[in-house]
């Protein structure tokens, strides 16, 4: 029998947070191995900060659409206007997206193979094996369907229900979520429809979501609409077949439609404390309220990848934690903040107007924005909190009246 082939990482999963990680150990001369289910795209609306393009270096050509502002509606169609004043966000198509990054990580020396994770066992001397199938369609069931190779580490980058972490991280199996759907549309040209190019439209009503919100976001030839529950007795297409009717977008051409699930929040150990560590979705590394997950993704594959090193130069494992404590440091405080509105905002449609009215208001979009654009909790503007603070707590308490609509 032939000897397996040995890699110092293997990387289960080529999303951003994968891909990112597989081009980062490459680029660092390691021996990599991306592992990725072909044809899969992720229902995702798409957009992406700034922060994120400087950070990873993404290239314009891959920015379909600059949105400018968004549009928020509140349960009883009050409409709230937020303009992002200097600034963009950028929108991608996770299918273009995704495979331009693993590219990248090939370009970088990592060996890239399609096909769909099954399990991780240990060879006499503890090494990891990880067994997958290779067939592209994933319904490997013979034993000469799959292929088994050696790992030094591993990266779990495998998603919201990440097959390693349920495997091998303990509460791995444990991860909350909501489920997202969207379907993706040819972007409409009727002037009926409500439609800017340059705007994403969010829906904060109960009767499209009673635990998250919908959205139309547009990426160019093509838009994103969509909602997100992690009510298991809600319709998700029902709700986003009454948005397409709703908004005017009832007769646009349908390219495809997606679902998956979205984690709620980071789990609470992401490594084995031996030889594997979790990144992005697998992690739990989506922001609660916003559902924004591509920057945290990234961001989450890249330290992941600065674990795997330490613990490979090193051969101390107690490297692998430093992925998660890299993480919660720098947005641990972001994904409280946005873990306590979701939870009491989100709650009832009464809440959902009243948060919509609070978005009126300027300093919190100004602060809003910043935050977004730039990764991280706005605190050059002590004075803006503070008023933030008493709005809010005065729409808290009823004391404030919804404002009416913007337009």
């Amino acid at each position: 029998m032939a000897a397996m082939e040995t890699y110092d990482v293997v990387v289960v999963g080529g999303g951003p947070s994968g891909a990112t990680a597989a081009a980062d150990l490459a680029s660092a001369g390691r021996k990599v191995l991306l592992l990725d289910r072909a044809g899969r795209i992720k229902p995702c609306g798409g957009a992406i900060p700034p922060r994120l393009i400087k950070d990873f270096d993404i290239p314009d050509h891959l920015l379909v659409a600059r949105i400018n502002s968004a549009r928020m509606f509140s349960p009883t169609s009050r409409i709230v206007d937020m303009p992002i004043d200097g600034g963009f966000v950028g929108m991608v198509d996770r299918d273009v997206f995704d495979e331009w990054l693993r590219e990248r990580a090939r370009s970088q020396g990592a060996e890239r193979r399609a096909g769909t994770f099954e399990t991780i066992t240990r060879d006499s001397d503890g090494t990891a094996i990880v067994t997958f199938s290779c067939k592209e369609d994933g319904t490997a069931r013979r034993q000469s369907d799959s292929v088994s190779v050696r790992a030094r580490s591993v990266i779990g980058a495998d998603g919201a229900l990440s097959q390693v972490a349920r495997q091998t991280i303990r509460g791995g199996d444990r991860m909350p979520y909501v489920f997202a759907y969207h379907e993706i549309i040819m972007s409409p040209k009727n002037i009926e429809a409500e439609f800017d190019a340059k705007r994403c439209d969010i829906y904060y009503q109960g009767g499209l979501s009673p635990d998250f919100y919908a959205w139309v976001f547009p990426h160019g030839d093509t838009t994103s609409v969509g909602v997100g529950s992690a009510n298991k007795g809600f319709s998700l297409k029902a709700a986003v077949s009454t948005l397409r009717q709703s908004s005017g977008l009832e007769g646009s051409t349908t390219v495809r439609r997606e679902g998956a699930p979205i984690p709620l929040k980071p789990l609470k150990k992401w490594d084995n404390g031996r030889d594997i560590v979790l990144a992005g979705d697998a992690a739990g590394v989506v922001a609660p309220a916003s559902g924004e997950g591509l920057y945290y993704a990234m961001y989450g594959g890249r330290l992941a990848a600065d674990a795997i090193e330490g613990y490979l130069a090193t051969g101390n494992a107690r490297s692998l934690a430093t992925a998660r404590k890299r993480f919660m440091k720098a947005h641990g405080k972001v994904f409280l903040v946005l873990g306590v509105m979701q939870k009491f905002w989100y709650s009832s449609d009464k809440r959902r107007e009243r948060f919509v009215s609070m978005c009126a208001d300027k300093d919190v979009q100004r602060l809003t924005w910043q935050s977004y654009m730039n990764k991280e909790l706005v605190r050059a503007d002590p004075l803006a909190h503070i008023k933030i603070f008493f709005k809010d707590l005065a729409h808290l308490l009823g004391l404030v009246a919804p404002k009416q609509d913007s337009r």
